[in-house]
């Protein structure tokens, strides 16, 4: 019958944030929804732990005192022994001490606490991440730092727009992802977490990670991408260190006869290149996406700006809409996105996530080759899948739809289809329009934008925006292509609405033209 689908992207970051195709575990890192249980497990770890050290603690200071006790006594009694043992009491304790007390005390010292914070973690291990998820976790984090143009230093001092809780990389963190970067062949990166790292070290960080492994990590990825003579300084730098590394002084013997090779090229062929800028339509697509991502490159003149409008909205005077007409603005003029405010309650919110979370699972697409739905490096969102059975206010939800859209809902999409070919089973035609409900607001990222058009529209909890994917004649409309920007900061929880062609015909009749 009627669905939302919710779709929970990382971030960040995790930041949340954006990584790989994982295992059939819970890949922790495409979902901060579900990264939340993980807080709390450690928390209970800590607890288990400190419970642990507190049995320690008592039982250290029973061996702490017993051991005083001996000590006074056996320097008193060493003076002058057979005094000492003269005295009948004396005697009879020394022999009780050393038959029965010595042993309690081994029982005491051999006393195996541990066994509650082990079982505890025994327990727990079975939920936490893999080395796939932690992966998974740095590529997010590297991805972002492309997206939103932002420098090692500035992640690794925590220094992110909108953030709340400040949190610091240590060199070892730095390290991590560059090793990570370095193991996919990707020496941009590696070049600049290794360099951090090394930063870090400099300044006089703390650190059991050996300076010499940095600069053997950095040098490589600077030579990898060409840059003989940095290489070659930082490997002076690295047999200054280590005079005896295996490798330092047959790699700077080699990048010096490269470098000789380098010059004599340059010599031969000397043109320097400038930079121009190019029209916003001929940039790369990916280009275009993560500025528009950024806030740049939107397409919007102060003249087009200015037809947009916003008002109260009763479509046609819907009954259901006729006392409380809900707040419509204009998002975009082509193609036509619309915004309806306050559509959706705080606690229609949470009974949404409430029911969600335990069935979210990792998003996928349709393999374009093959078919299949497979999960993708850069989709890192999860989804469930609610219908008007799940819960009544479902229902409320998809009648209030239809009313603001005037779309018919008993053909939108009901479950997550896992074959190739859903619109088929389905029967139900083509997307023809999308309702997307923003159940959260973002720090920073998370924008929707429209990379054919330069449009981005941004979360605002609470809020839906509606845009047609069709033309009246059934035609696509490919200016409404469109892609989620990751989460730099904070939570993004959405909600989609799909709509489909059929009984929608006397609703939105048919145009006359293709592009009508």
């Amino acid at each position: 019958m009627l669905s939302i689908r919710m779709e929970l992207p990382c971030c960040c970051l995790l930041l949340l944030s954006c990584l790989q195709s994982l295992s059939a575990h819970a890949d922790f890192f495409t979902s901060t929804g579900q990264m939340t249980d993980l807080l709390y497990t450690e928390k209970d770890l800590v607890t288990s732990l400190k419970d642990y050290i507190r049995a320690e603690e008592s039982k250290l200071e029973q061996i702490k005192r017993w051991a005083e006790k001996l000590d006074s006594l056996t320097v008193t009694a060493t003076q002058d022994p057979e005094g000492f043992l003269g005295h009948p009491v004396n005697a009879f304790k020394l022999v009780k001490r050393l038959n029965t007390e010595w042993g309690d005390l081994e029982s005491l010292v051999l006393r195996d606490t541990t066994g509650g914070f082990i079982s505890n973690l025994t327990i727990q291990r079975q939920h936490f991440p893999n080395d796939e998820d932690q992966t998974g976790a740095a590529k997010a984090l590297i991805r972002l730092q492309d997206t939103y143009r932002l420098d090692a230093n500035t992640i690794s001092t925590g220094n992110l727009p909108g953030v709340k809780y400040k949190s610091h990389m240590t060199a070892e963190d730095c390290f991590e992802l560059g090793k990570i970067a370095y193991s996919d062949a990707d020496y941009y990166h590696t070049e600049l977490w290794m360099a951090q790292a090394l930063k870090q070290l400099d300044e006089g960080e703390e650190s059991t990670l050996d300076k010499v492994t940095v600069i053997d990590y950095l040098s490589y990825a600077i030579y990898q991408q060409g840059e003989m003579e940095r290489a070659m300084e930082y490997t002076k730098r690295l047999i200054e260190l280590d005079p005896e590394h295996p490798r330092g002084k047959s790699n700077l013997k080699y990048f010096e006869f490269q470098l000789e090779k380098q010059k004599k090229a340059a010599e031969e062929e000397k043109k320097k290149q400038k930079k121009s800028k190019k029209a916003f339509s001929l940039i790369p697509e990916r280009e275009k996406y993560e500025m528009l991502c950024r806030g740049e490159g939107i397409k919007m003149t102060p003249r087009r700006q200015s037809r947009l409008f916003c008002r109260y909205y009763d479509n046609n005077r819907n009954p259901s809409l006729l006392l409380a007409p809900v707040k419509q603005q204009d998002e975009w003029d082509r193609p036509y996105i619309v915004r309806y405010l306050d559509i959706i309650s705080d606690a229609e919110i949470e009974r949404i996530k409430q029911l969600a979370k335990p069935r979210l699972r990792r998003a996928t697409i349709s393999n374009p080759i093959t078919g299949v739905l497979e999960t993708a490096s850069y989709r890192i969102s999860k989804s469930a899948w609610l219908t008007e059975y799940d819960d009544p206010m479902i229902e409320m939800i998809n009648n209030r739809i239809e009313g603001v859209t005037g779309l018919e809902m008993d053909t939108a999409e009901e479950l997550q289809k896992d074959e190739p070919d859903a619109f088929k089973e389905l029967g139900t035609g083509n997307r023809i329009a999308t309702c997307l409900f923003y159940m959260s607001d973002v720090a920073a990222g998370g924008a929707t934008v429209f990379p054919d058009v330069g449009a981005a529209v941004w979360p605002q909890k609470g809020t839906a925006v509606f845009w047609y994917n069709l033309f009246a004649s059934g035609e696509g409309d490919y200016s409404t292509r469109h892609a989620a920007c990751p989460v730099l900061v904070g939570n993004k929880w959405v909600s989609n609405k799909w709509i489909h062609e059929r009984g929608q015909e006397w609703r939105r009749p048919c145009g006359l033209s293709e592009s009508e």
